[in-house]
């Protein structure tokens, strides 16, 4: 039930704005970003539900999860899969283990399939390589139908377009931060501009764009700020956050992952100055137990849902619940359900979906 009865005047009159739908400053953002109240904690996530109820009434997408490549060129600080590391889980799946668990992911009900990978050498080290991830889209959307994600990486523009004429209709791309100086911390020679003008480009091509945030990787209020507002100005239509679980054998491992609250403090943020965005709650970070409170911070969709018994890892935790059959459509639907929430059929994604591509081409003729 929505309640509202913050202690701090500033806090009231900040929260009002956004009921009121007006858009929200950086400074309301960042007096937001220092609530410890609880009280005023509390307005704050009632306030982001409201919102999300006002755009999405108590509709919950889910994501369906295919990882099918994890090699990776790259020396990100904070990723298991980062080269240097040799005890990484690795494997690159084949297109008909690819398809098999996009048709289970479709069979059970899941609104979209995200097909994820690393930054693999076979695709970024070859002449046209982006055209097996061209290959690989277009045989799952000719297998499922559902709507597709496509998480590659800082691809050229080439291959950009090729996904979304194969049939691609997301295309994510994570910053992990704006902040430049933490940016070439984590993302070791990445360079910083290209990383965001892929989104950009795809989102030229007709892709709706995906970006995020990595948290507690030593950022600071500021600089979720920076984050959710630059996010904002690219266009976003689904913006995220991760909390850092530290993975073993990198630079990063002996770092602690951020509280949960502060990961609820930036997704009500996210809501607050983004109403109409997707916003998701991953499962990859600590199942369940977060699952919960993250949906009631305002987040309106579940990401990193796994078949069993695939041989499919995760990203942040990359053995979560995946065999025991709780990372999925009818293991998550009881809470779900408990929130008074339910999840979105397929035929609802989709039109969510065509309802979106349509204003993004009436916008960028």
């Amino acid at each position: 039930m929505f309640d509202f009865n913050p202690k701090d005047r500033k806090v009231a009159e900040i929260l009002t704005k956004a009921l009121d739908g007006k858009e929200l400053l950086k400074s309301d953002a960042l007096y937001l970003a220092r609530i410890k109240n609880i009280h005023d904690l509390y307005a704050m996530f009632s306030v982001a539900q409201e919102l999300r109820e006002r755009f999405f009434k108590n509709v919950i997408f889910n994501y369906g999860f295919v990882y099918f490549t994890t090699y990776c060129r790259n020396y990100c600080t904070f990723c298991a899969y980062r080269k240097p590391n040799e005890k990484a889980i690795r494997y690159r799946k084949t297109l008909d283990e690819i398809l098999d668990y996009s048709k289970r992911i479709k069979d059970s009900g899941i609104n979209l399939i995200d097909l994820t990978m690393s930054e693999d050498p076979i695709v970024y080290e070859k002449i046209d390589g982006w055209r097996l991830v061209e290959s690989i889209i277009k045989a799952v959307k000719d297998a499922t139908g559902l709507p597709i994600m496509i998480s590659p990486g800082a691809i050229c523009r080439d291959g950009i377009r090729a996904f979304e004429k194969a049939g691609a209709d997301w295309f994510a791309v994570y910053q992990e931060t704006y902040n430049r100086e933490l940016y070439r911390k984590l993302r070791v020679g990445q360079d910083f501009d290209y990383r965001v003008n892929v989104k950009l480009w795809a989102k030229d091509e007709g892709m709706l764009i995906e970006d995020g945030m990595l948290l507690g990787v030593g950022e600071n209020g500021d600089d979720w700020v920076e984050s959710i507002f630059s996010m904002k100005k690219l266009g976003v239509h689904q913006i995220r956050e991760m909390g850092f679980i530290p993975q073993p054998n990198t630079p990063m491992e002996n770092i602690l992952p951020p509280p949960l609250l502060d990961e609820m403090k930036v997704i009500a943020l996210m809501r607050l100055t983004n109403p109409d965005r997707l916003i998701p709650s991953s499962f990859d970070v600590d199942g369940i137990k977060g699952l919960q409170l993250r949906l009631m911070a305002g987040a309106n969709v579940v990401t990193s849902l796994i078949p069993p018994g695939t041989g499919l890892v995760g990203v942040a935790q990359a053995e979560l619940g995946v065999d025991s059959g709780i990372r999925t459509r009818d293991g998550i639907k009881p809470f779900i359900e408990q929130l008074n929430l339910r999840l979105a059929s397929q035929k609802e994604y989709k039109e969510w979906i065509e309802e979106q591509r349509v204003k993004l081409k009436a916008n960028t003729k």
